[in-house]
C-alpha cells in the first residue's frame, strides 16, 4: 500500500511539473508569436491539467527518468548534453537533465563553458532544437558568433513575407548566405564524432546507475574519460 501511495504522489508531482513545463513552452510560443506579429490561431488552448493521466504509469526502475522521443520511438531516458571544442574535440561542458527539449539547454551550456574555461566561447553552433528568439538574443548579448539552425517553418508566413522573429530571420539569412563552409554546416564534424566514439568505440549504450544525481555523475565520468583519452592521444601525437 505504501508503495502505491508513493507512486501516486510521484505521478501527481510529475503531472504538476509537466503542466508547469507546458505553460512555460506556451508562454515562450506566445512571446515569439507577438515578436513575429502573428495572431494566435484557433480557440485559446485549455489550461494544462495538474492531475495525473488515469493511464499514467510509474517507472519503478528509475522514477526520476522521463519518457522522451528518440529515433526508435519513445523511451525512458535522460537528456545528455555536451559542448565540444571544434579543433580538439574536447568536451568543454556537459549536462544531463530530465527535459526532453534541447531548447532550454543552450544558455546553461554556454554558462558552463564560461565557468569551466574562464571565458566565453567566441563562436557556437547548434541544431534547430536549440533555436529560439530567447537563445539567439542570449548569444547576441554575450557577443558570441552564433550559428543555430532555424529549422523548418511550421507556421504561415507573416505580413512581411518572412517566417520567424527578427533574430530567427537574420540567422536563417546568415546560414543561407554562408554556403557549405559555415560553422553550422560543419557542426556535424564536431559533435557527432564525439558521441560516436563514446557509443561505438567505447560501447556506452545506456546508463548503469539510477537517479538523476547518480546518472549525472556517470555522464560526467564518461565525458572525463573521453577527454583523458583525447589528451593522451594528442600528447602521443606531439
Amino acid at each position: 500500500m505504501r508503495t502505491i501511495q508513493q507512486a501516486m504522489a510521484a505521478l501527481e508531482a510529475d503531472a504538476k511539473l509537466a503542466a508547469e513545463e507546458e505553460r512555460r513552452i506556451e508562454a515562450e510560443k506566445e512571446q515569439q508569436r507577438q515578436a513575429e506579429g502573428r495572431k494566435k490561431p484557433g480557440k485559446p488552448a485549455a489550461l494544462p491539467s495538474e492531475e495525473p493521466n488515469p493511464k499514467a504509469q510509474r517507472n519503478f526502475t528509475d522514477p526520476e527518468s522521463r519518457i522522451m522521443k528518440s529515433k526508435d520511438g519513445f523511451v525512458q531516458a535522460y537528456n545528455a548534453q555536451a559542448a565540444v571544442d571544434a579543433h580538439a574535440q574536447i568536451i568543454v561542458a556537459q549536462e544531463l537533465t530530465q527535459h526532453g527539449s534541447d531548447q532550454g539547454q543552450l544558455v546553461p551550456l554556454i554558462e558552463a563553458i564560461e565557468s569551466n574555461l574562464g571565458r566565453k566561447p567566441r563562436q557556437a553552433s547548434a541544431d534547430s532544437g536549440y533555436c529560439s528568439e530567447a537563445n539567439l538574443e542570449a548569444l547576441d548579448t554575450r557577443s558570441i558568433d552564433g550559428y543555430v539552425a532555424p529549422g523548418r517553418a511550421k507556421h504561415p508566413t507573416v505580413a512581411n513575407g518572412k517566417v520567424g522573429g527578427p533574430l530567427t530571420q537574420a540567422m536563417r539569412k546568415k546560414i543561407d548566405d554562408g554556403g557549405f563552409e559555415t560553422p553550422y554546416r560543419l557542426r556535424k564534424q564536431v559533435v557527432e564524432p564525439v558521441f560516436g566514439q563514446i557509443k561505438q568505440a567505447r560501447g556506452f549504450r545506456q546508463f548503469l546507475l539510477r537517479g538523476i544525481e547518480k546518472v549525472r555523475a556517470e555522464w560526467t565520468m564518461i565525458c572525463t574519460v573521453h577527454n583523458l583519452l583525447k589528451l593522451f592521444n594528442l600528447a602521443n601525437a606531439a
